[in-house]
């Protein structure tokens, strides 16, 4: 496959009341995905509620994307687990049935040094020969850096992206490019915030949610392209939706599949539990939210 370039959506979950999967609604978030003829789509990662899903699950959901697609838009599956072991038969399983990327969240929860995340990585890598995708989410502390990305980069010949997820970006960036040039593709998570910034200075993609990655392309496009003015002038129409579901992950899955059914492509905005559940008052704000959202020509389905 061709490198990316652009926006990555993660897929969510969709649910019926009953929090079993909604086959029918992902396959329409699928195909909704494939018209918009991004570079790739993602699953089931956080944004997945991977953390809800069962083993079988998180498998049967790469399954639907992958048929679904049919190959029209690379599928890229995440493949999280605190163990390498395990996460490298999840790797392989995913690569058996054909995704095109393995994805992979390094396991925060505990503090552990830089030569065990680097062990732990390369286990994975060294499990498929497809690409590696390695996402680093770590609110608590700082994410892995240049020479850590080099190191890897030069053991293991399949890792190409890193998806990263921090304010203050454009400097980290600068430093990989500096040490692995392109080898590595460097992505922005937390719902291409920092796009505007990171672009320009070596950021190949965003990986947000699936409402707003059409316009989300059209912004990558402008600034890729070095109109980065008009860029702007989209981006801050989609601020009100990326800066409210910030503040909490659960939230942001609340209002996104809250839209996604405005706009006619899921049936159900049910979360599994845990989840945060909005309150009244939320909800009246988030109503005004998404019909705003829904409003946007770009945003129709």
């Amino acid at each position: 496959m061709k490198q990316i370039r652009g926006v990555v959506p993660v897929l969510p979950i969709p649910f019926h009341k009953d929090e079993s999967i909604d086959e029918a609604s992902l396959r329409k978030v699928v195909e909704y995905v494939v018209s918009l003829n991004l570079p790739a789509m993602c699953l089931p990662a956080y944004g997945s509620e991977f953390q809800k899903l069962s083993d079988i699950e998180r498998k049967r959901v790469v399954e639907i994307a992958i048929e679904t697609s049919a190959g029209q838009v690379p599928v890229v599956a995440q493949a999280n687990h605190v163990s390498s072991r395990i996460a490298s038969q999840i790797a392989r399983d995913y690569q058996e049935i054909g995704a095109d990327v393995i994805s992979f969240a390094l396991p925060r929860q505990f503090a552990v040094n830089e030569q065990d995340l680097l062990d732990y990585s390369a286990t994975i890598c060294d499990a498929v020969d497809i690409p590696v995708l390695i996402q680093d989410f770590n609110p608590g502390g700082t994410t892995i850096d240049a020479n850590f990305i080099a190191t890897l980069a030069n053991r293991c010949d399949n890792f190409r992206y890193v998806k990263l997820e921090e304010p203050m970006i454009v400097n980290k960036i600068k430093r990989i490019r500096d040490h692995v040039g392109e080898r590595v593709g460097i992505l922005e998570g937390w719902g291409g915030y920092y796009m505007l910034e990171a672009v320009p200075v070596g950021c190949i993609g965003i990986m947000p949610g699936v409402p707003i990655a059409g316009p989300l392309q059209e912004v990558f496009d402008l600034v890729y392209n070095g109109k980065t003015i008009e860029a702007m002038v989209l981006f801050a129409r989609l601020l009100p939706f990326i800066n409210y579901t910030l503040q909490n992950f659960e939230l942001f899955l609340q209002v996104e599949k809250r839209l996604l059914v405005r706009m006619g492509i899921i049936e159900s905005p049910i979360c599994r539990m845990l989840t945060y559940r909005p309150t009244p008052t939320e909800l009246e704000y988030i109503d005004i939210l998404v019909e705003h959202m829904s409003n946007l020509a770009c945003l129709k389905a």
